[in-house]
């Protein structure tokens, strides 16, 4: 069967490759606007039995007890997915609008070679643990930890990285001997039904343990938060949902991952390479349109340089020419709709409304008449407190805010409901690392450094979220811990 789909890509539940109850939806390319084909368009009836499958699974196979088996899976299937990466690449830069150049990192090769991080936990973590003898009440006993699978896991995930966020949550999920029902954005099907395909043809994954459910219904993955099969539920997306998700999944009292949204700040010191930081902040906000969780929107500079840092983004931002994700050059893409676009142009009518200056950008780029696109923009002369400061833009947009020193640049970042990632610019270690201690935000890169690794925790403080995702403590979101005591 062809990833590529146009007359459906199909749901993957119990093992077997099917229609929706609810038929086909469309899915599109955001740089054309053209329609691309159509998608399995489950309804509840589907949601049903894929979590059926998936408690079946769990409760009646080895699949749980089974740590080299589970290895051996999560290898061959990464092994599919690099055989198939031509295919998953052209979904990936047609569906999600992600830029070709970025689908060798983290948009697709990335993730598909950290599910080798996974298969590397299951097989070579410490499953239990002695704890040694102690006489509580008078009485020796002989305690050993044991860590064991949460049991089902619903797994929601957004459209801005799909292979990656997707990845995240199976990889490790599956590892720790977890069985999964994955609803995908309705924005970006294909790139989950293709997985879902490989699955059932290349893999040796037992039938319920991964089931993927796409649907042009945002509300089905609701579903996931009521069932009271449902152990777990992994969720990224906007905080607002975040909080109805954690409220829905309160009434069976299942365990919450939350990776949400953020409103990152990058604090340039006053003995940084002020127009090299400010550049490369620039830069940052324009890769895939700005369309991600941890990217730094919020760029606070030595007020006595703060038209020097002005200059310097606005002539980055401004060099950097939306156009075709399948263009090996290209940088910024479509934004994932129309929708999103409309959010985006809303929160610049804001800006202008609240007084902030618009530097560079501002509108829709010359020459591309169709496709979801947004020129770069940049935003002056507008407070901490101003709307485009504060809220979650998810677009090509950056703020640049003054501050007053190291200890107001700390609390500036800190005056933000969110608390997802950040960056620090400047030479001096000390400074460095007492800002690093300062900002309450779960990443941060000092002077260009990367967090984001298989084996590194991802998560945020505050409004940004609750847990962490990838490396060792992600893998341990998906366990639960019991202890057996037995008299000596």
């Amino acid at each position: 069967m062809s990833l590529v789909p146009t007359d459906g890509s199909p749901l993957l539940i119990g093992g077997e490759l099917r229609e929706g109850g609810g038929g086909r939806f469309p899915t599109v390319n955001p740089a054309t606007e053209e329609e691309l084909g159509q998608a399995a368009d489950a309804d509840a009836t589907d949601m049903d039995a894929a979590i059926g499958a998936a408690r079946s699974a769990f409760d009646t196979s080895e699949w749980s007890r089974d740590h080299a088996f589970r290895a051996h899976c999560l290898r061959q299937l990464r092994t599919a997915l690099r055989d198939n990466l031509e295919q998953l690449r052209e979904i990936t830069v047609t569906e999600a609008g992600a830029p070709a150049m970025f689908t060798k990192g983290p948009q697709l090769e990335g993730p598909i070679d950290d599910l080798g991080f996974s298969a590397d936990l299951a097989e070579n973590y410490d499953w239990e643990t002695d704890l040694g003898t102690a006489e509580p009440m008078g009485i020796r006993s002989q305690r050993l930890l044991r860590r064991e699978p949460i049991g089902v896991v619903g797994a929601i995930t957004p459209w801005n990285f799909p292979h990656q966020i997707n990845f995240a949550k199976l990889g490790p999920a599956l590892a720790a001997g977890n069985t999964l029902v994955l609803k995908p954005a309705p924005d970006t099907p294909w790139c989950a039904a293709a997985v879902g395909t490989i699955i059932a043809e290349h893999t040796d994954i037992p039938a319920g343990v991964v089931n993927i459910v796409t649907s042009a219904d945002h509300t089905l993955g609701a579903r996931l938060t009521e069932d009271p099969r449902v152990d777990m539920v992994s969720f990224t997306g906007s905080t607002a949902t975040g909080r109805a998700v954690m409220t829905s999944a309160a009434a069976t009292l299942k365990k919450t991952f939350l990776e949400l949204g953020g409103k990152s700040a990058c604090i340039v010191l006053d003995d940084a390479d002020i127009a090299g930081a400010c550049s490369i902040a620039a830069f940052s906000v324009c890769v895939h349109a700005g369309q991600g969780c941890a990217i730094n929107t919020r760029l606070l500079v030595p007020r006595a340089a703060y038209d020097e840092a002005v200059r310097v983004a606005a002539a980055t931002m401004g060099g950097i020419v939306p156009g075709d994700p399948a263009n090996p050059g290209t940088v910024c893409g479509p934004l994932i709709s129309e929708r999103q676009r409309a959010r985006v142009e809303r929160y610049l009518a804001i800006a202008r409304e609240e007084g902030g200056r618009i530097v560079v950008g501002g509108g829709r780029p010359a020459g591309n008449d169709r496709g979801f696109f947004v020129e770069p923009t940049l935003i002056a002369d507008t407070p901490n407190t101003a709307t485009v400061a504060r809220e979650e833009i998810f677009g090509p947009v950056l703020v640049v805010i003054p501050h007053d020193g190291d200890d107001d640049a700390i609390r500036l970042a800190n005056d933000s409901p969110y608390g997802l990632s950040g960056s620090v610019w400047g030479t001096d270690p000390d400074r460095i690392r007492r800002v690093t201690e300062g900002v309450r935000t779960g990443t941060l890169g000092v002077n260009g450094g990367i967090w984001y690794s298989a084996d590194a925790p991802f998560g945020g403080y505050k409004h940004s979220g609750i847990g962490r995702e990838m490396g060792r403590a992600g893998f341990e979101e998906y366990l639960e811990t019991k202890l057996v005591a037995t008299a000596r």
